[in-house]
């Protein structure tokens, strides 16, 4: 189960707790780029912690995908990105 899920299912388990609204202020944040007071991750246990940390990690490897994909699309057009 990827992180993402991992965290979804521990969201719905305790909806009303304050780890919960570190984690959804985090998947904002990195879904929309606004900010994230780091902080806060060093309030949460090290459970709630660990989730947080490995949707980063999901994150990161999903923009690194998706940049690969990008460039594949500009290459099967034929369209080369311009370097600037």
């Amino acid at each position: 189960m990827n992180n993402i899920k991992k965290v979804a299912k521990y969201v719905a388990k305790h909806p009303d707790e304050s780890p919960t609204v570190t984690l959804l202020e985090l998947a904002v944040a990195l879904e929309t780029g606004s900010g994230f007071s780091f902080t806060k991750l060093y309030d949460l246990d090290h459970a709630e912690f660990v989730l947080a940390m490995g949707m980063i990690g999901d994150w990161r490897l999903d923009r690194h995908y998706m940049s690969k994909l990008r460039l594949l699309d500009h290459a099967e057009i034929g369209d080369q990105p311009s370097a600037q």
